[in-house]
């Protein structure tokens, strides 16, 4: 499919950029210390098993989009490979994800503000502000106020100014015991940790999004997908060792601000304020930018009839989601306030990678259906259903370290699901004409 009055300008470097800038996010800031608390100074290894993981599930991702044409992403694959109901559960499934995710990011701002100001610790301080934010946030986004390029950038900056400070410096203050090899970990808890640091690595997938714009996408997105993987993985696992060579064993129990903690100890308080100033600027961008896109789902679910039709409304003056954008905010706070990151995040991972799943074997569906965007030749996988059939087995793994708990907390979250797809149904069933 050609996009019409596109300038094909987005080449290499840039896309790689892109990639990296949307990639590193929020969660690196407290992910270092949950690793390192199930395989302790091992934690390289998981870092690599995640990026193997992601870049295969990628590739998945450039077989499909190349595939389909349609808006909607990974619901639009399912949907074209496996039918309407797949498609309403992959959609509603990345919705709840956006959700989590940004209930956990909000956690970790609050920790950094309290850790900055210690009287934001209190439970009732720590309340207003998240109701304050999240309130203030949909408020905004109501009124149709959309955050400028410049905000973006001064986020962007914000969180990788502090990583590459404490890399940089931090190597200085390294302590070779502290890195002493425990061994090579388990297959169980390689699993486990990569759930949780999968979290980490989540959005190298939005490479698709700009596609119409990028020169030879077949041959560029493919090498800034691995580019970027090759970057990012390699600056994690520079964070992990600094911050593990220097806390030692406390890296696993700090998990509120372990960055913070390492910078305090080469930089002094100037370097653990400028590390907890960028976790609050990275996460509150986080927040605010997840307030303008996920409210999105709903509405448009709604508008197609799939939700129910009061959360497709958009407000007389503003032309805004209203209804979709003050429900969104209210289970995000709910859910921030009842939550803890590490188990937010880890339900969050367990519901995105049921979603890369199902892409993954939509991939194969649509190669075997030959599914091609208006006759175009698509981007294929080396191998054909070699790549999809492995990332799918990758995934499958990871997700059988979830604990009993969190499948039954999914197979109900998934039955609401399906309960709704079929009310909605009913409800767009025409009644039988009279004979």
């Amino acid at each position: 499919m050609k996009e019409e009055g596109l300038v094909r300008a987005v080449g290499f470097r840039g896309l790689t950029a892109g990639i990296i800038n949307y990639t590193i996010g929020a969660g690196i800031f407290v992910l270092p210390a949950l690793v390192a608390g199930i395989v302790g100074a091992a934690a390289p290894v998981v870092y690599v098993v995640c990026a193997v993981a992601m870049g295969l599930i990628v590739l998945c991702f450039a077989d499909a989009g190349s595939r389909v044409s349609l808006s909607g992403g990974t619901y639009a694959y399912a949907e074209v490979a496996f039918g309407q109901y797949v498609g309403f559960m992959v959609a509603m499934a990345v919705w709840m994800s956006m959700v989590l995710a940004s209930a956990s990011v909000a956690i970790v701002f609050i920790g950094s503000l309290g850790h900055l100001v210690p009287a934001l610790e209190a439970p009732m301080a720590r309340t207003a502000i998240l109701l304050l934010v999240y309130t203030s946030l949909a408020f905004i986004n109501i009124r149709g106020v959309k955050l400028g390029s410049g905000t973006v950038q001064t986020v962007t900056a914000g969180k990788l100014i502090p990583i590459l400070v404490l890399v940089v410096f931090g190597m200085f203050a390294i302590r070779g015991a502290n890195l002493a090899w425990p061994g090579m970990p388990s297959a169980g808890e390689t699993a486990r940790a990569s759930v949780v640091l999968i979290f980490a690595f989540m959005g190298v997938e939005s490479a698709l999004t700009p596609s119409g714009e990028v020169t030879n996408p077949a041959r560029t997105v493919p090498r800034s997908i691995f580019a970027a993987l090759a970057i990012v993985t390699v600056l994690y696992i520079a964070l992990q060792i600094v911050t593990q060579g220097i806390l030692g064993a406390e890296l696993a129990t700090n998990t509120k601000s372990p960055l913070a903690s390492a910078a305090k100890v080469v930089l002094g308080r100037g370097g653990e304020l400028l590390v907890l100033l960028g976790a609050a600027i990275s996460t509150f961008g986080y927040v605010a930018g997840d307030m303008l896109a996920g409210p999105r789902m709903p509405y448009a679910l709604a508008r197609d009839g799939l939700l129910p039709r009061f959360l497709g409304l958009v407000h007389d003056r503003y032309r805004t989601p209203y209804v979709a954008i003050a429900l969104h905010a209210a289970v995000c706070a709910v859910l921030a306030l009842t939550g803890t990151f590490a188990s937010l995040a880890v339900f969050v991972v367990l519901l995105t990678l049921l979603v890369y799943l199902v892409c993954c074997l939509a991939t194969i569906q649509l190669q075997r259906r030959d599914v091609r965007a208006d006759g175009a030749v698509p981007f294929k996988v080396p191998g054909g259903p070699v790549v999809p059939i492995l990332a799918s087995a990758i995934i499958v793994w990871l997700m059988s370290s979830s604990s009993l708990q969190e499948f039954m907390a999914l197979a109900a979250l998934l039955g609401i699901f399906t309960a709704v797809f079929f009310v909605m149904r009913l409800q767009r069933t025409p009644a039988p004409a009279p004979t």
